[in-house]
């Protein structure tokens, strides 16, 4: 048995080393001298999309999660389908990522390589920025943003399987599943408020509100009046595209009202109500909804620690020259 822990201590720290030297290796200003002006340029941009349509602001936001969680930060969800290779991006669980998203960071990469000279910032750290951008134009917290990942060299369908949360999971998956990124429960519940912003699909929240029992009642933790305006919204058999608000209060703001809506049963999914209805969250979601600037300092931290993962640094990655091709 000692030998076993002794054993299990060694690559346990090897793991840990093996993550922190990635992360490490992030650091502000990373382009001082290769592309001073990076984080004005992006910023620029992602101005402008956002004076052009709101929905850059939810999209950007999402496709850096749905980024992060499958190989890493490396941008490998921009990779576009060919030849014999499903991309992740083609993976069903991807397929509602709104091409705003896509596109605000493929103009800002285009802006930066116009003034910075092409193929000096990654597509990655592109994204990394724009997300922090689109929190800000929205209300949300500003915060600095760590760089120097690269691009990352492989994209699949199959490696999203399994690694992107269900609007279905309790308390428990959703812990272990940021727990497997270096996520806490307080890092993962801020994180879940980026539902404050954006919209679903009614084939998402159907089964809340016609299907959740064999009666085919509506789950007993909703808002019966918000349920009853969700059957209005999704009537049963909709057109499967209409989409409804996240937040039913100030959906196109960055702030702590999703907390409020799920003191008050108004969380979209199951997945959000649950963090309210379990104990084990329940008092971190009351801190937040009353203390916005408790939550903003809670959700840069989360965000800080997001960027983190699974960073492609140096030989591990390059430098794209398109962001939806392997160079």
């Amino acid at each position: 048995m000692g030998k076993f822990n002794g054993y299990c201590i060694v690559i346990c720290m090897i793991l840990v080393l093996n993550f922190d030297l990635g992360s490490a290796q992030l650091r502000q200003n990373f382009y001082g001298s290769t592309c001073r002006n990076v984080e004005q340029i992006v910023r620029g941009v992602v101005n402008t999309k956002f004076q052009q349509t709101f929905v850059t602001v939810p999209a950007t936001l999402r496709l850096f999660f749905h980024d992060c969680f499958v190989n890493g930060c490396d941008a490998s969800v921009m990779i576009a389908s060919s030849g014999g290779n499903t991309a992740e991006k083609d993976h069903a669980d991807n397929l509602s990522l709104a091409g705003d998203g896509f596109d605000t960071v493929i103009k800002a990469k285009k802006a930066v390589d116009a003034q910075c000279g092409a193929n000096k910032v990654s597509c990655a750290d592109i994204l990394a920025m724009a997300t922090r951008d689109v929190v800000v134009v929205s209300g949300g917290p500003n915060y600095p943003v760590e760089l120097g990942r690269r691009d990352g060299l492989v994209s699949t369908a199959s490696s999203v399987e399994g690694n992107l949360p269900k609007p279905t999971f309790n308390l428990n998956q959703l812990n272990s599943m940021f727990a497997k990124h270096g996520l806490s429960q307080a890092d993962m519940v801020a994180l879940s408020a980026a539902h404050t912003l954006g919209f679903s699909h009614c084939t998402k929240v159907a089964p809340r509100i016609y299907n959740f029992s064999p009666q085919n009642a509506v789950d007993p933790s909703l808002d019966r009046k918000y349920a009853t305006e969700l059957q209005g919204m999704c009537p049963r058999n909709v057109d499967p595209r209409v989409a409804i608000n996240m937040d039913p209060v100030t959906p196109r703001k960055f702030d702590n009202q999703y907390f409020k809506n799920l003191q008050q049963g108004k969380g979209l999914f199951t997945s959000d109500q649950v963090l309210f209805s379990d104990g084990r969250s329940k008092s971190t979601v009351n801190t937040w909804a009353a203390n916005s600037t408790a939550f903003n300092q809670a959700f840069i931290t989360a965000m800080t620690k997001l960027g983190r993962v699974g960073v492609k640094t140096g030989s591990q990655g390059n430098i794209r020259r398109d962001c939806g091709a392997f160079n």
